[in-house]
């Protein structure tokens, strides 16, 4: 080969690169979502998850200073103890990456039994707050079991569909059994009380059943039947009732039961479309009840606008995408308890967000659920960082699957030229 044509080559592979430097927007954009193959793990999806993270510790600090300063003469209380999960939160998750998938299949009905006892447990020994017994302290921290139910609850329906998805498609009695299991968390949650949390789970359940494939008229039976079970028990509580018609109109009772989303509705309104600057909202003034919780996103509209509550929906909604494509591409491998798992995760935190954002605009009725990897709350960020670390775990292992050796792009042009050459 002459020296021309080698300098031809390398001024072609020189173009190649200025041309991907010198790309479009949009194929930019492109080649930053799409997965690269020589790369053992999703960047977007950590990239995204740290952002949240980031992004709820600043909103958390900014919404808690009022109440941490009222409660306990700290303002920085809040920011102290959010700091403190978030930090075992990332270890949690960094931890979690290491643990293989297997090792969840195998441990599946162990940790359903978990779960179940710990709901009991939070019954005898849980620690009681406006009525409701969901928490249990462990010395400095408080752990609410509803929170770690979801995520066992996951991985023990994961492993029952990957085993008997076939069953699940043709018998009727396969189908019922998950539903079962639903029942016994259900009133364990009840007898909290923690309507959300079940809320949650009935999602989910649901979800995933309809993915395994499930025929239409048992689907559709089984939405008929939770819409009817869901009902009953909002009419037969007052409060559930209460929170139900407050939400249609906030301002025939705005002192009253229409009080804190009236106060939110405002702090939306204040926000216009930038924002009043990042601390100076006034709702969080004693205003707004749980400004840094559940109402954390009414918080946002008001100090980052109109804009602000768009970035966070889009961050939200590119890790769920990512947790349903990471699902359907390992689906396609066969590796169905991996999918399964990563199908449960996505419509877990799609769900949750959707009851937290819709309930703070004043579009669902208050639940009292956080906004994954953003409220604060926290045994909710410990079990989302570990979700999301057995989600990156997930992808790991299909990657390893899928591609044996795991060249750079580099190398793998330079034995096509070496072919050439040859």
């Amino acid at each position: 080969m002459t020296e021309t044509t080698a300098r031809q080559e390398q001024q072609l592979e020189l173009g190649i690169a200025e041309g991907r430097a010198t790309g479009q927007p949009w194929q930019r954009i492109r080649d930053w979502w799409l997965p690269e193959q020589h790369v053992l793990y999703d960047r977007v999806l950590l990239w995204l998850a740290l952002g949240l993270l980031a992004f709820g510790f600043v909103m958390v600090s900014s919404a808690s200073f009022p109440i941490a300063e009222r409660l306990t003469d700290n303002p920085f209380h809040f920011v102290i103890r959010h700091s403190m999960y978030l930090v075992l939160g990332l270890g949690l998750l960094a931890t979690t990456v290491q643990v293989p998938v297997n090792w969840w299949f195998k441990g599946s009905a162990v940790l359903l039994l978990s779960a179940l006892a710990a709901l009991v447990l939070v019954l005898v020994v849980g620690h009681e707050v406006n009525g409701a017994r969901r928490w249990i302290k462990i010395g400095p921290m408080t752990l609410q079991v509803a929170e770690l139910a979801k995520f066992f609850f996951v991985i023990y329906l994961s492993s029952y569909l990957s085993r008997r998805i076939d069953l699940v498609q043709e018998n009727l009695q396969d189908f019922i059994k998950p539903l079962v299991v639903l029942f016994f968390f259900a009133v364990l949650l009840l007898m909290q009380p923690d309507f959300g949390s079940l809320a949650v789970m009935v999602s989910i359940v649901v979800g995933m059943l309809f993915l395994a494939g499930a025929r239409l008229w048992q689907f559709f039976a089984i939405m008929i039947v939770l819409a009817f079970g869901l009902t009953l028990l909002i009419i037969k509580e007052p409060y559930r009732m209460k929170r139900v018609t407050s939400f249609l109109d906030p301002w025939q009772d705005p002192f009253g039961s229409g009080y804190q989303l009236t106060q939110s509705l405002m702090a939306f309104g204040r926000g216009d479309w930038t924002g009043q600057g990042l601390g100076n909202s006034i709702q969080k003034l004693q205003y707004l009840p749980e400004a840094h919780t559940d109402f954390i996103m009414a918080v946002v509209g008001e100090e980052l606008g109109f804009l602000g509550i768009v970035a966070v929906l889009a961050a939200v909604l590119a890790i769920v995408l990512r947790a349903l494509w990471i699902g359907r591409r390992c689906l396609q491998k066969d590796q169905r308890f991996g999918a399964f798992i990563a199908y449960g995760i996505g419509i877990w935190f799609a769900f949750q967000a959707l009851v937290n954002i819709g309930a703070a605009a004043g579009m669902l009725p208050t639940k009292g659920l956080t906004l994954p990897l953003v409220s604060y709350g926290g045994t909710s960020l410990l079990v989302s960082c570990a979700a999301l670390g057995l989600l990156l775990r997930i992808d790991y292992e299909w990657r390893v699957a899928s591609v044996k050796v795991a060249p750079r792009a580099g190398r793998s042009k330079a034995k096509t030229t070496r072919r050439a050459r040859a």
